[in-house]
């Protein structure tokens, strides 16, 4: 039986029962023959809604941090890159200039804002998921009014302005691309444009879009067409729609894979890559805390592939979910947003990751990457409550989980937990009655490490009883002896800036003293008190360790 099959069957054997309990038992065994696919680095896409912040102090500091993820490198995607504007960010906003006209309606390209954008990745080691909009005042069918004055708080659909239209002129709309595909080669090279991904504007098939589908389609033929005249192999796909697309997501396919070509009349319009946004069902404040509702992502991711694996020719193309979060709108604040800045939101980031490869797998798919649409807000008050990796310099508990996906490498091998919640029954009523208690493992020779991802996950953000772990490891290496054991920990006490912020007193303007404290809170970091080696016997080996409720913990075995 598979890796998918025996944890997709698995069933709950933790009753609910045990959350009354000040801790309840989970037994975890992990096979190091049991080798399965390769496990990829899925984790290493992140995006977020400001362009400009990329450039700005805690905009560089971030990007530095996801570059030294390390390789395989990361990839950022954003929106707003052909705005019109002076660069001045905003929430849900940013702007490049990249295209103006004169008095004659005669094209004007500036790359100076871009630029800065795209260096500011790669001096970081982060490469562009390029996303080719929104549309120039001076394109736009419907100019007036252009930016948006929306804050949270304010109904959401006031930031659908002028940028959202159609071009006037769909012969310019193309030759901009084409200009600054262009540009990006004439600086960069052609060898590293062409690692990027370039893919056409973001959920067309909401309201980002005030253009018919068919127009979309001639939106986005026009754009690909003239990336690929200025560099033919350039890596180009889409459509990055808001949920698995539905209806929309059928006739874009359709029309890409046996239409006519708006731009070039052939049939049909490359896709290298295909793109979709999963979001987990809105949190709610109930009863004085906050639910989430992971069943609803996976549900989307669950829809999303099926429908990419009934298509014969795209069965086998990469898949990048272009947004993959807890919730729909990063720069939102409210008390059911309450979650971003503990440890909520790194063990549900633990807990769907590792179900993203399990569906990938079920439907036999290329899951390439899902990104994280999180960064950050400049200038803003510490922990303000925006969906973000860190606030004011300081890297949040979700990020370090990210540092522990890194060190994560090789082929995955069996991990089989008897309090896996069972991702089928995720995505039938999410993690409402005993907790998510599993684990992610993987195997790599070459380095000679087994890393294990525990975590202990629930819906909902209450007390809850401690898990303790029986952890058992079998099939190791044989001779092995002994293994150095490095163990990280995300909680309340550990890779937590957040918390440390609460027990200084929750500071508005922290002291350089103080900052320094919670710079070193915010890094990954391990577990006091865990020890630093394990004792193996014909390949076989225990160990034991206390998970609090909403705690991620990785387990790193490695040996000479």
């Amino acid at each position: 039986m598979r890796l998918s099959s025996l944890l997709l069957a698995l069933p709950i054997l933790v009753s609910v029962a045990a959350a009354a309990d000040s801790s309840f038992p989970v037994t975890i065994r992990v096979d190091a023959a049991a080798a399965g696919a390769p496990l990829k680095p899925i984790y290493r896409f992140f995006g977020g809604d400001e362009p400009n912040y990329a450039t700005m102090k805690d905009g560089r500091k971030l990007l530095r941090d996801m570059g030294e993820l390390g390789a395989p490198p990361e990839y950022f995607r954003t929106h707003h890159l052909l705005v019109t504007g002076d660069g001045t960010p905003a929430l849900k906003w940013g702007s490049t200039n990249a295209y103006t006209e004169d008095a004659n309606g005669n094209p004007i390209y500036s790359w100076t804002i871009l630029d800065q954008i795209f260096d500011a990745y790669l001096a970081a080691g982060v490469k562009p998921y390029a996303q080719i909009g929104f549309m120039p005042q001076a394109l736009s069918t419907r100019p007036e009014p252009y930016q948006h004055g929306w804050r949270p708080g304010f109904p959401y659909n006031e930031v659908y302005t002028g940028w959202a239209y159609p071009p006037k002129d769909y012969a310019k709309w193309g030759e901009l691309v084409f200009q600054w595909v262009k540009h990006c080669v004439a600086r960069y090279g052609a060898a590293e444009v062409g690692q990027w991904y370039w893919q056409v504007w973001n959920e067309p098939n909401i309201a980002y879009w005030k253009g018919t589908p068919q127009e979309f389609h001639r939106l986005h033929d026009v754009a690909i067409d003239a990336v690929r005249r200025a560099l033919p192999t350039a890596r180009v796909g889409g459509p990055d729609t808001a949920g698995d697309g539905g209806r929309f997501m059928e006739e874009f396919l359709e029309h890409c894979l046996r239409g006519t070509n708006y731009a070039t009349g052939q049939t049909g319009t490359p896709l290298d890559f295909l793109s979709f946004h999963a979001k987990g069902t809105t949190p709610v404040y109930v009863d004085g805390h906050v639910r989430m509702g992971i069943g609803g992502q996976l549900r989307t991711i669950d829809t999303a592939l099926a429908r990419f694996a009934r298509f014969p020719e795209l069965k086998s193309k990469p898949i990048v979910i272009g947004e993959s979060d807890p919730d729909g709108c990063a720069a939102c604040q409210g008390p059911h947003l309450g979650y971003r800045n503990g440890t909520m939101y790194s063990s549900y980031t633990a807990a769907s990751f590792a179900r993203k490869h399990l569906l990938a797998e079920k439907h036999g798919v290329n899951l390439e990457g899902a990104t994280t649409w999180a960064f950050e807000f400049e200038d803003q008050p510490y922990f303000a409550g925006f969906r973000a990796m860190a606030t004011n310099g300081l890297t949040l508990p979700v990020f370090n989980v990210h540092r522990m996906m890194a060190k994560m490498s090789g082929r995955r091998i069996e991990a089989q937990s008897s309090g896996d919640a069972g991702v089928e029954t995720i995505i039938r009523s999410g993690v409402r009655g005993a907790p998510d208690v599993a684990a992610l493992a993987s195997l790599d020779p070459a380095k000679r490490e087994i890393a294990v991802l525990v975590w202990h996950y629930h819906d909902d953000d209450v007390p809850g009883a401690v898990a303790n772990i029986d952890l058992a490891l079998s099939g190791c290496p044989g001779g092995m002896a002994e293994a150095k054991l490095t163990h990280y920990r995300v909680d309340d006490e550990h890779s937590n800036a957040y918390a440390r912020w609460q027990k200084l007193g929750s500071p508005v303007a922290p002291t350089r003293p103080q900052y320094a404290q919670l710079e070193a809170a915010s890094q990954l970091t391990q577990l006091a008190g865990a020890p630093a080696g394990v004792t193996f016997q014909a390949g076989a080996a225990t160990l034991k360790f206390a998970l609090p409720r909403q705690a991620v913990s990785l387990l790193v075995f490695s040996w000479p």
